[in-house]
């Protein structure tokens, strides 16, 4: 998995879409990170760090259709 980083935008993984957020803040090893929408930095809220992937496929090669895939650094 990639470092997670503030700054960093993920997007939905949701076929019928979804929001980009922006990871606001992030300490190495806790469960949670804070996001907020890329668009325009509003709607602050946690999410598992479990919900974001640097891939669009699963380890078998399916396309993802829970959580957020890495978009930009």
């Amino acid at each position: 998995m990639t470092a997670i980083e503030p700054g960093q935008i993920y997007r939905s993984c949701d076929p019928r879409g979804g929001p980009r957020i922006r990871i606001k803040s992030y300490r190495p090893g806790d469960a949670r990170a804070h996001v907020v929408d890329a668009r325009d930095g509003k709607r602050f809220r946690q999410i598992l760090v479990t919900a974001l992937h640097a891939t669009v496929t699963t380890r078998d090669g399916q396309p993802r259709r829970t959580g957020y895939v890495l978009e930009q650094r």
